[in-house]
């Protein structure tokens, strides 16, 4: 119930953005931003494993929150917890739009430092960043809808979304806001 909420707020904002004519950024890649150098600690939310060889690589640090105990025994060898409060020792910050689906959202932003860099990325990130910038988010990355008739079909088939959607990214240092 709450993934249909979630996708009805989308589609609202997204018809929001189209009537507003809003400029929509879809060049800028979202885990790009966060940049991560040697000597980052980066806080996972949500396992990223494609990540895992470019964090590494830049010698930084790294830890993953993920609700799937599962995954602690799957992959030993990572720093994965549940443990969400490890998070304050991070200066960059990853986290999956699905801590709103799963309501745990709050405990993830009560554990990040103010200065942290904070990014939210996911499919399901698809609306006005406002209430994420006002919390400390940096950046949202997410998609919207391009072809409705097409992104249906997909989802009907159980195939992935592809070009039938178009990724975007809201940064809080460029972002106007909404505008009434």
């Amino acid at each position: 119930m709450q993934m249909i909420g979630l996708a009805a707020i989308n589609a609202i904002c997204q018809h929001g953005m189209h009537e507003a004519d809003i400029a929509l950024d879809s060049a800028t890649d979202s885990l790009g931003l966060l940049s991560v150098s040697e000597g980052d600690r980066v806080g996972m939310v949500g396992l990223f494993y494609g990540l895992i060889k470019t964090i590494k690589a830049a010698n930084a640090d790294l830890v993953v929150i993920e609700k799937n105990e599962e995954l602690i025994q799957k992959y030993p060898d990572l720093p994965i917890t549940t443990d969400a409060t490890t998070l304050s020792n991070c200066n960059k910050i990853l986290c999956t739009s699905t801590t709103i689906l799963n309501n745990s959202l709050d405990e993830v932003l009560a554990h990040c430092s103010p200065q942290a860099f904070v990014s939210i990325i996911g499919p399901t990130a698809g609306y006005f960043p406002d209430p994420l910038f006002a919390r400390g988010v940096d950046v949202v990355g997410g998609r919207i809808v391009k072809d409705g008739e097409l992104f249906l079909r997909r989802i009907k088939e159980g195939k992935r979304w592809g070009d039938a959607t178009q990724r975007i990214c809201f940064q809080k240092k460029t972002y106007a806001g909404i505008t009434y």
